[in-house]
């Protein structure tokens, strides 16, 4: 473990300087390059109620607010049509983007009017799987349902205060079981590494999620702010990543006879569309308050503030927050670890998309990999190993921790420092 907590060290330290937004307000638009493939992120922040680990941009659900929000947000993605974007795959995340089942449908219409979807990708929760809403969901053209189950053991279920929102382990095995097949891929969200959570917990979810044969699992470390890192472990206890090797080494074996990997974290039992777009998208744009974008070598944020979101929509304007301009270098060592996490990377088509900076770049950083064990180079490829899987899930949590810091910095803003969890 020395290794990984090296990595760990190291990583929090560098996002936090790279995840660093310089310029803030009165942000000017992307526009598309000729040629370029882009997939459109819509973000939906509304939830029933609030699960006190998540870092993502949300809030409770108002209904008048939100039919107001769906409105605008169908605005902002005609004024990247009008730009002249033509998207060929869409996100839709939350939040749960499924809280108002007639505005999805909707907007999921106003997507296919608009642009060349060829795919579509949606998260909901248990409660939702309903004839009713799958049957939106399908007659709107949602390819691949993401379904946040986090776990299927009461005890944790109701230490992260879901169980008494979506039912317990077994009535949602139930729900996961009667829809198994309506969609191309119906994937199954959970967490590891929860701070109660033990290695029997654990490979028994593992053992449902065989039983159910579900097309795809994702299975996330916990991946939380420093704000509510301290909220957990005032209810749940400190945050440790001691057990989490272990537990990734279960997730690991049991599902690897059945599964392939789509990510280090995502397993699927076919080919199909994955959780972190950004593997398979060199570029993408955020649309919805607090999502983000990646553009030219830049990624943009759009205002975590909603009322501030529907004024800007409403005076025609974008609602973006901010812009970090990524250096060359800042560019590569992202492709590196993005293209990495999907487990391979074809370093000849790096070499020429960076003009032969590529590896001039990475000199210390591929034969470090190298020696660690963690990357082999194979007919053209660089391919993650076994161990190179654990490490590039340390480099994804520390990613994705520091844009949740970010998150928060930004909420900070909006509501004070200490009420980011919005509550």
């Amino acid at each position: 473990m020395i290794v990984e907590n090296a990595l760990t060290v190291y990583l929090k330290r560098k996002y936090s300087k790279v995840l660093n937004f310089t310029q803030m307000d009165e942000v000017v638009p992307p526009k598309p390059q000729s040629g370029s493939e882009y997939l459109l992120y819509l973000h939906i922040p509304f939830c029933e109620e609030l699960c006190p680990y998540c870092s993502f941009n949300r809030i409770r659900l108002d209904r008048d607010l939100a039919r107001d929000y769906f409105k605008a947000l169908g605005q902002e993605i005609r004024y990247y049509a009008d730009l002249g974007f033509n998207f060929t795959s869409a996100y839709v995340g939350g939040g749960t983007p499924t809280v108002l089942p007639e505005e999805i449908a909707l907007l999921l219409g106003d997507l296919r009017k608009l642009f060349s979807i060829r795919q579509v990708s949606l998260e909901t929760n248990p409660n939702h799987l309903t004839d009713d809403i799958v049957g939106v969901l399908r007659d709107g053209g949602v390819n691949r349902l993401s379904v946040g189950v986090q776990t299927f053991d009461d005890s944790l279920l109701k230490q992260m205060e879901r169980y008494h929102k979506y039912g317990s382990g077994r009535e949602i095995q139930d729900r996961l079981t009667k829809f198994m097949g309506r969609f191309d891929t119906l994937n199954v969200d959970m967490i590891f590494n929860f701070p109660s959570q033990t290695l029997t917990m654990l490979e028994r979810d593992l053992e449902i999620i065989k039983e159910i044969k579900a097309d795809q699992v994702t299975f996330y470390p916990l991946m939380v702010s420093d704000i509510t890192r301290k909220e957990l472990a005032k209810r749940f206890g400190p945050i440790s990543y001691r057990k989490e090797k272990l537990f990734y080494s279960s997730i690991v074996s049991i599902l690897e006879k059945e599964y392939i990997f789509g990510t280090s974290w995502c397993f699927s039992r076919k080919n199909s569309m994955i959780d972190e777009y950004i593997v398979d998208y060199d570029e993408y744009v955020g649309t919805g308050s607090g999502s983000f974008g990646y553009i030219g070598g830049a990624c943009y944020a759009n205002t975590f503030s909603i009322g501030e979101y529907l004024e800007k929509i409403k005076r025609g304007k974008f609602p973006l927050l901010a812009k970090k301009d990524f250096s060359t270098t800042e560019q590569i060592h992202y492709d590196f670890m993005m293209k990495l996490f999907g487990a391979s990377l074809d370093v000849s088509k790096s070499e020429r998309k960076f003009n032969g900076k590529f590896r001039k770049t990475l000199w210390k950083e591929i034969p470090f990999f190298n020696l660690t064990g963690a990357l082999v180079h194979d007919k053209g490829l660089l391919r993650l190993t076994r161990k190179g899987r654990y490490q590039w899930v340390i480099m994804m949590r520390e990613f994705f921790t520091g844009v949740n810091n970010f998150r928060d910095i930004c909420r900070a803003r909006i509501i004070g420092p200490n009420d980011c969890l919005q509550k």
